[in-house]
């Protein structure tokens, strides 16, 4: 599908009429992912029915159903019943718009693009649940890590390699180092605070994460989410809410190191690495 835009300059594929079209596109896929957060859940199917006010059943026209513009145009309220709808589902869509954009502007038209775009689905999709309902679906977690494998033989780039079989072993490792570290971290945080230190679905994301980014990886997305993790958990109890500052989730804190991987994450990486090794006499 991309090879006919291989050799595409940039400045075709970063032109704004492609952008606009590209964000546009996310954007319709962000608002998949609000049904996907909130009917998931709740066991519910995704597709059928279609999106409908949760107050009065009525179903959501498309002209109403217009990704981030919509809630705007109906200033947050069903048009029938009036009920409130969440700003929420205006700010997934266009953060998914956003990053999706991101990524066209950083890999342009390739696999890799296609291959991230789903990823950030996935951790977008696992968040959101995370911080509703403090857990993370199997489907991103075991379903990240049984797609991401083969996906590497497919896309063997993924990894830096250039041969299947290569790709497929650097997933798998990147798998195992993801699992089995922060299983690890776990079993020692349990052990030293004599309760439960890190859920399982955060064991089993980050088992995920490796398969599609590789080992190399993990030590960084560990490191900056937990990082972020103390700042915004020490920053919401110096403002009094110590009660929140225990209570958010570690996914979407791993979500956001694992996105900032791919967009320069290595080479960020390197020079912390680079600060302690000493000068070579």
């Amino acid at each position: 599908m991309f090879d006919v835009y291989r050799d595409m300059p940039p400045e075709v594929w970063q032109s704004l009429p492609v952008l606009v079209v590209v964000w546009c596109f996310a954007a319709c896929w962000g608002s998949f992912l609000n049904v996907c957060i909130y009917r998931i859940p709740m066991e519910l199917s995704v597709v059928a029915p279609g999106s409908h006010c949760f107050s009065c059943k009525k179903a959501v026209a498309w002209y109403d159903n217009i990704p981030v513009l919509s809630w705007f145009i109906l200033r947050g309220k069903c048009r029938h019943c009036g009920a409130g709808f969440s700003i929420r589902y205006a700010l997934v869509e266009a953060l998914t718009a956003t990053l999706f954009l991101a990524v066209w502007m950083r890999y342009g038209p390739s696999w890799i693009t296609l291959a991230y775009w789903l990823m950030c689905f996935g951790l977008l999709l696992g968040s959101g649940v995370d911080l509703d309902e403090m857990w993370i679906p199997d489907r991103v977690t075991k379903g990240g890590m049984i797609l991401g494998i083969p996906l590497s033989a497919l896309l063997p780039e993924l990894h830096g390699e250039v041969i299947w079989h290569q790709g497929l072993l650097a997933s798998a490792l990147g798998a195992a180092a993801g699992f089995g570290s922060l299983w690890a971290v776990g079993k020692i945080g349990t052990w030293l605070f004599k309760k439960d230190a890190m859920g399982f679905g955060d064991v089993k994301l980050m088992g995920a994460l490796g398969a599609f980014l590789g080992a190399p990886a993990i030590l960084y997305i560990v490191f900056v989410a937990a990082l972020l993790g103390s700042i915004v958990g020490v920053t919401l109890i110096a403002c009094g809410n110590k009660e929140l500052g225990g209570r958010i989730p570690f996914g979407p804190y791993l979500s956001v190191a694992a996105v900032s991987w791919i967009f320069g994450g290595e080479g960020l990486l390197n020079w912390y690495l680079d600060l302690f090794r000493l000068p070579v006499l």
